[in-house]
């Protein structure tokens, strides 16, 4: 097993880039460099700085590159899907101009990766971790989903050399179990891969473990978080959505809930992963003070259980 560790902006709150109170990108660099990570994810667009020089400016600063840019918006309809299409050219085009993270061997698909989220559904959001209540697309609104996700993977590949990996996300419609399944037939490994992620995985009532075995070769990345087993009772118990719940502290810093780390390390190491692992814990930005402590237990976690 050979990996690396990098982190996101959504450790400190930065999910939607029109947040009031989203702290500055300075820090967010600085202190994923204090923490004692080298690459770090790009976050939603134009959060960082989005022309290539700057960009590549700040991160050399500090020391980083950049493992993933991320697409987390509606990828089912046909009306944004313009919107979509101009996304990746602008992530795409950034992350082919710009330090990346370190290639990896034996790992067919290298970074930069593409990650590729539908999210944006309001019926949806509302039961993330409730696969018995979620309503399900229809087949057409499936197929189209399918469709986009095809396309723009095909771009980022073929124009780019981006690699595009899909992840499941609590609360959108690719989340649980048969959903993961059904993308996992339509969308062959040469199109795109998977980003798993361990956090997501528990919230939506799935053994992480039991998950990463069932689609590892389609594993081309991988998410960390750690999901706190009485805050998840209590909000799933009060019906809250997903960025609720991480307001109201649903993810912790990694060895401090739900997810035996320990096991996974013994697992990916059994079957061999060569690539990167990034470290998440979702948070409302108005607690960002809290995010160096946090980002750094959980490096710091890692490295104690043998990652």
């Amino acid at each position: 097993m050979t990996i690396h560790i990098a982190n996101a902006p959504c450790s400190w709150g930065v999910d939607d880039p029109k947040n009031p109170y989203l702290p500055p990108w300075s820090q967010v660099l600085q202190e994923a460099a204090t923490a004692g990570y080298k690459s770090i994810e790009l976050g939603p667009w134009s959060y960082l700085p989005t022309q290539a020089d700057e960009l590549r400016a700040a991160l050399n600063k500090q020391g980083l590159s950049l493992v993933a840019g991320t697409i987390f918006d509606d990828l089912v309809s046909e009306e944004n899907f313009p919107n979509i299409v101009e996304l990746t050219h602008n992530l795409c085009r950034n992350l082919s101009q710009v330090p990346t993270a370190e290639k990896m061997p034996g790992n067919s698909f290298q970074p930069p990766y593409l990650v590729i989220i539908d999210f944006g559904n309001p019926q949806r959001a509302k039961y993330a971790g409730r696969s018995d209540l979620a309503p399900r697309l229809s087949p057409a609104d499936w197929k189209r989903m399918i469709s986009h996700i095809v396309t723009i993977s095909k771009l980022a590949w073929q124009e780019y050399g981006v690699r595009p990996v899909i992840h499941p996300h609590a609360g959108g419609c690719i989340e649980f179990a048969d959903e993961i399944d059904l993308l996992a037939t339509q969308i062959p490994h040469d199109v795109a891969g998977l980003c798993l992620d361990t956090g997501h995985l528990n919230y939506s009532g799935m053994d992480p473990i039991s998950w990463l075995d069932r689609h590892f070769d389609r594993l081309d990345y991988l998410h960390f978080k750690d999901v706190d087993p009485e805050v998840f009772d209590s909000v799933i118990s009060r019906g809250i959505d997903f960025f609720a719940a991480c307001a109201e502290g649903v993810m912790c810093p990694l060895g401090s809930g739900a997810i035996d780390y320990p096991a996974v390390r013994t697992f990916l190491d059994k079957r061999g992963y060569q690539g990167w692992i990034t470290i998440e814990q979702e948070r409302d930005p108005r607690n960002v003070e809290g995010s160096l402590q946090a980002v750094t237990e959980s490096l710091r976690y890692l490295r104690s259980v043998g990652f």
